[in-house]
């Protein structure tokens, strides 16, 4: 199923296609339906080439109305086309597969009606899965889908759903899709099922009204906060319109919640689906509901960066997907309530960049796509987060208002076809008059994260004498970059006291006894840094020769893509006073560099851990709820992998205890609450710890604000599963209680995390099933594989080693992409990271199949995780 970047040049060097006529019955049956597809393409003529279709069974072939016969001509995966004429007409008639793995045409029932909901999923090579079709992005055409579903069904597709006419049967009906505008086939779509919609509409630019609606499942639609998601698309098409100077490209914006969806969502031209876990039936975190207003944004900055305009091959992966996460974040933090998003942004994003930039399978930003196997694993941290990190930097390089010129121009140009990053960088050249080749090689071209640390240098009365900034490289990867970036001088300040670099003769009264200090921002300088030392005190402007400050923070503001260290000083400032830093942003980029430190074992994971729970409190704002819930998820790994086994019960007792005082302390009914007691339930271990749990599940003993809703109740409950407090019984009876598609999960969840044997062996059974079983659907899956890797005892896992090796090889092969991926990164036992897990990984390496590139690729991202869990509890052992 395999499509190499080779073949697709070749055939798009011999193809040219105007239109496809896509006809789908989706009442054949519950696992088949019947495709029938027309494609109008001209050709070389006497060239031979393919369509690519998964499918079955095909009925009928016709070439230029000529039969050809299926069984000589189609493989099942690809149909093969000779003797072409200079304009042909291929006609495909088969039965294709509903998917339960979330790609193609995904087919789900809801266990509270019985209804039938589908999608499709297509990217990346997917929509083979459901029409005949050549399957590479550069081969954009107009699409006609004709749908005959059941009466009581509500069909979505790119252009407007039409009123539907009767059916060739019974309780069914057809429906007649407009063409589309030219378009990538993996950006088309289809959505079929009683879904509940809410609709609203917008004025675009140009005048026009745009319809817009919100989906869901009817089961769902009481959940549906439908108001506040068209607010914030309503926001976004302002924003963008403004910013791209060209209107929306297409006639509606549908927004569809689906089930069973492996991503956040998909950017389909005019019928986004997203995860149907963005309609809250329970109270969410603050920071859900930010990442869900992201989410929106990143979809609908697609509508033209990616749907209007689109990659001529996946190289440029990361450019559709970087750019709008770029533009997502940046509209948020200026078009909607979460203002703060450049530091959900710092926290989050760039943690995931960091993390991934430094595994062995990192890739330069232009990534080497030779094949459709390569892209499948590169929708990573590099394609996403480090590239809209560059992407930031570059707006800083060049200027906003250069850059965002650019955009305009490359937009216009390439308006419903293809470009390259080359199209881009030209016009950004162009608007900036900078030459952007050289920024480029070592920018999108290399691969690698550098580390910046300063070097302050100071005379006796403290001023400075000089600043340096060293920039140090990963030997795999030696690339010096350019930086332009800020330096931020921070100063203690008591209230009635002196803020360092005040005047004397302004100080004020003596320091209040008692008072909390701060660090306030007294300078700030933008500043560029190139090379391994680049002294910047010629570049301090007004702070030169001032005091060196309390704290010094070189990447202030986050606009360059770098890992970042403190000089002694202000480390040791940085750790006594986290909390008296008073912006949310500063204060995370101080996590961060405190969070690489633990991970690069310069940092004890001890001290790490202390550092959280001495300071967690202070983010208890809405605003800082992404950045809570990092650092909780950074204290699990500190904890659990970086902490020297001879001291990790102590801390694990410690964690529990301190994260149960915040929950306790936490403000009634607030965001923080809400965060801290998930995480004291996940971490009890005493008597008393578990009572409390038990206490707030059961209402015997509340907690004081904390609303135990649906999904909360799943998380205590399983939280004392874990600990064997609970088990089958309290399962049931819950799953009893809410015997919904997300109570079906939660439940096969906790099944999974029982300490026992057997549960585990079970839950093994499940996961790794033989070929000949269609084994269990995507979100089950993630559910299960979940709750088998939730122990407390790692020893639980100790049988399941050998096995995972001597499995993941057939589940590669036998497995759809998404299904042998989370397969094989989700089930490898990390939590017994030792030097025998390390050395049984790379036995496996050592002879891993060479025609598996991206299954090696995920292990030894494994393996790293291993490895570089034994250097950080060394360094632990020495605190």
């Amino acid at each position: 199923m395999n499509l190499s970047r080779a073949e697709a040049a070749e055939r798009a060097a011999l193809v040219d296609v105007s239109s496809y006529d896509v006809e789908l019955d989706l009442t054949t049956g519950p696992t088949t339906f019947r495709s029938r597809t027309t494609v109008r393409f001209s050709a070389r003529e006497g060239a031979s080439t393919f369509l690519d279709l998964v499918a079955p069974h095909v009925h009928e072939l016709v070439l230029n109305g000529e039969a050809l016969d299926a069984h000589e001509v189609a493989d099942g995966v690809r149909v093969q086309l000779h003797g072409l004429a200079a304009e042909n007409e291929v006609v495909v008639v088969a039965d294709c597969a509903y998917m339960n793995t979330g790609e193609g045409l995904h087919r789900f029932v809801d266990p509270v009606d019985g209804e039938v909901y589908l999608y499709s999923q297509f990217e990346v090579a997917d929509s083979r899965r459901v029409f005949a079709v050549f399957e590479q992005p550069d081969l954009k055409a107009v699409f006609t889908f004709t749908v005959t579903a059941p009466d009581h069904w509500t069909v979505v597709s790119v252009s407007p759903t039409p009123e539907p006419s009767p059916g060739p049967a019974a309780g069914s009906a057809t429906w007649r899709f407009a063409p589309t505008p030219v378009l990538s086939s993996y950006v088309t779509a289809v959505v079929a099922g009683p879904y509940h919609v809410e609709r609203g509409e917008l004025t675009s630019s140009d005048g026009r009204t745009v319809p817009l609606g919100v989906f869901c499942r009817r089961s769902l639609a009481e959940h549906l906060d439908a108001g506040e998601i068209m607010d914030i698309t309503r926001a976004g098409f302002a924003f963008y319109e403004g910013l791209f100077e060209i209107p929306y490209p297409f006639p509606k914006y549908d927004q569809l919640f689906v089930p069973e969806f492996n991503a956040g969502a998909m950017e389909n031209a005019g019928a986004v689906t997203f995860l149907e876990r963005y309609v809250f039936r329970s109270k969410p975190t603050e920071a859900v509901v930010e990442r869900r207003a992201v989410t929106i944004l990143h979809e609908l900055a697609h509508m033209w960066f990616g749907d209007l305009v689109t990659m001529r091959w996946w190289d440029d992966l990361w450019l559709n997907e970087s750019f709008a996460e770029y533009a997502s974040t940046l509209a948020t933090a200026e078009a909607t309530r979460w203002t703060d998003a450049w530091t959900t942004f710092a926290s989050m994003e760039k943690a995931w960049a960091y993390r991934q930039d430094q595994l062995p399978s990192t890739h330069p930003i232009v990534a080497d796509m030779v094949d459709l196997e390569a892209v499948e694993v590169n929708f990573d941290g590099i394609t996403y987060a480090k590239g809209a990190s560059v992407l930031k930097q570059l707006v800083t390089y060049v200027g906003r208002d250069a850059f965002f010129e650019g955009v305009r121009r490359y937009l216009r140009a390439h308006s419903f076809s293809n470009a390259t990053l080359a199209d881009l960088l030209r016009e950004l050249e162009a608007t900036s008059g900078r030459d952007l080749a050289s920024w480029s090689s070592v920018w999108l071209e290399k691969a690698g994260v550098t580390t910046l640390k300063p070097e302050v240098h100071t005379a006796e009365d403290g001023s400075i004498t000089s600043l340096v900034v060293t920039q140090t490289t990963p030997p795999e990867h030696p690339v010096q970059r350019p930086h332009r970036l800020a330096v931020g001088f921070y100063d203690l300040h008591v209230p009635g006291g002196r803020t360092a670099g005040e005047d004397d003769d302004d100080a004020g009264d003596a320091p209040a006894a008692g008072a909390a200090p701060r660090l306030v921002r007294t300078g700030r300088v933008e500043v560029d840094v190139d090379g391994e030392r680049t002294d910047i005190a010629s570049q301090l402007g007004s702070l030169s020769g001032r005091d060196a400050p309390d704290l010094l923070l070189l990447n202030d503001d986050d606009l360059a893509y770098a890992k970042i260290r403190l000089d002694p000083s202000s480390l040791a400032t940085a750790v006594e006073h986290l909390s008296a830093i008073e912006d949310a942003l500063p204060r995370t980029l101080v996590w961060s560099a405190a969070w690489d430190m633990a991970r690069d074992a310069e940092m004890a994971a001890r001290d790490f851990v202390d550092l959280v729970l001495d300071n967690a409190a202070v983010e208890s704002t809405p605003a800082t709820s992404s950045v809570l819930r990092t650092l909780l998820q950074q204290l699990t790994s500190a904890t659990r992998l970086y902490t020297a086994p001879g001291h990790r019960d102590d801390v694990v007792a410690g964690v529990a205890a301190s994260l149960m005082d915040l929950a306790l302390a936490a403000e009634p009914g607030s965001d923080a609450q809400l965060q801290l007691a998930t995480a004291a339930a996940g971490w009890a271990r005493t008597p008393a710890q578990l009572d409390a749990v038990a206490g707030w599940l059961s209402g015997d003993a509340p907690l004081e604000g904390l609303s135990v809703d649906t999904d909360l109740r799943w998380e205590l409950l399983t939280a004392l599963v874990v600990e064997g407090r609970a088990g089958e019984a309290e399962i049931a009876a819950e799953l009893a209680r809410d015997d919904t598609a997300s109570g079906r999960l939660a439940a096969a969840g906790a099944r999974a995390a029982i300490p026992d044997p057997a549960a585990k062996q079970a839950a093994w059974s499940q996961l790794v099933a033989s070929s000949a079983e269609p084994g269990l659907a995507n979100a089950e899956r993630a559910a299960v594989i979940g709750g088998f890797a939730r122990v407390h005892d790692a020893a639980l896992l100790e049988p399941f080693v050998e096995p995972y090796f001597a499995s993941i090889e057939g589940t590669w092969r036998m497995r759809t992409n998404e299904i042998a991926q989370q397969v094989v990164t989700g089930l490898y036992p990390v939590l017994l990271a030792s030097p025998a897990l390390l050395e049984r990984t790379d036995a496996w390496l050592a002879q891993a199949p060479s025609d598996l590139p991206a299954l090696k690729r995920l292990v030894s991202e494994q393996r790293d995780g291993v490895a570089r869990a034994l250097r950080a509890q060394e360094r632990d052992l020495l605190r």
